[in-house]
């Protein structure tokens, strides 16, 4: 099958994957996102820790998955299983202690700190999503849906403007250290972009906030999410890979998917609550 092609088609199956998860229930949402969780922890230590310490690696997985849930029913407002992220907290002693037992003479004990690192990069974020979802315990995914189609805009934007712009006519490189193929050309494309996407949003009425506060979150959600893609890069390079994973055909793993989300949906939600718009 032609690369393009199959770009394309799974592509579309990701995107019909995330609506669905966003816009029917919350069963699909939990479901989804603590697969996402589960994935991008288990993208994130492969690329960092390999085969050492792989118990521990599970079991940070596990706790991550366990941070989402609880985080999910504090949102819900389910406080009685909200108190999961006191096992979540027994995990995490528990994985300390693990590394006295598991440590062996050459074992290379500080890549254990990846473990911490995972779990703060990865799991705190999304497990907070719950946060954008959750009104009064009620669900909807529609802001979070607003907040991809700003991100998606955005990468869609710099790619294209910096494949029409950056090669030759501008080629400024953004941040040829680590990732070369970038160019302010995409930069500024992909923020003129983002910015249409959050006037877009305003004017069909799939967010209720006023314009000036959608394009300004547009704005600093690109920015943001560049920074999220960039640090993505640096660790993919420290690690000598090229794609975090395989479980999108054409398109590598979760965390090549979610990179800028990381950084962009925080962001977004934060500006939201400083200007008391959520």
């Amino acid at each position: 099958m032609n690369s393009t092609v199959k770009r394309s088609i799974f592509g579309v199956l990701f995107l019909a994957v995330m609506l669905g998860g966003l816009l029917f229930n919350e069963i699909l949402f939990e479901i989804l996102f603590a697969f996402i969780t589960l994935v991008m922890l288990k993208e994130f230590y492969r690329m960092t820790m390999g085969m050492v310490y792989q118990q521990s690696q599970r079991s940070a997985i596990v706790m991550g998955v366990i941070f989402f849930l609880a985080a999910n029913s504090y949102f819900v407002g389910d406080f009685k299983l909200a108190s999961l992220v006191s096992l979540g907290f027994l995990i995490l002693f528990l994985l300390m202690v693990e590394s006295i037992f598991l440590y062996k003479e050459n074992s290379d004990f500080l890549k254990t700190g990846y473990i911490y690192a995972g779990l703060l990069y990865i799991g705190l974020p999304l497990a907070l999503s719950n946060a954008v979802v959750y009104r009064n315990g009620e669900f909807s995914g529609l802001l979070m849906l607003a907040f991809f189609c700003i991100i998606w805009a955005s990468d869609v934007g710099a790619y294209c403007f910096g494949m029409l712009l950056g090669q030759k006519i501008w080629p400024a490189k953004l941040c040829p250290a680590i990732s070369p193929k970038k160019s302010w050309a995409g930069y500024i494309g992909g923020l003129l972009t983002s910015i249409l996407a959050g006037a877009i949003l305003s004017w069909t009425g799939l967010v209720s906030f006023p314009m000036v506060h959608c394009l300004a979150m547009a704005a600093l959600m690109h920015v943001t999410g560049v920074f999220g893609d960039l640090f993505e890069s640096l660790w993919k390079r420290s690690a000598g890979i090229k794609d975090s994973g395989n479980i999108i055909p054409g398109h590598g793993g979760l965390m090549d998917r979610f990179d800028s989300a990381l950084f962009a949906i925080p962001t977004g939600y934060i500006y939201l609550l400083v200007f008391n718009l959520v």
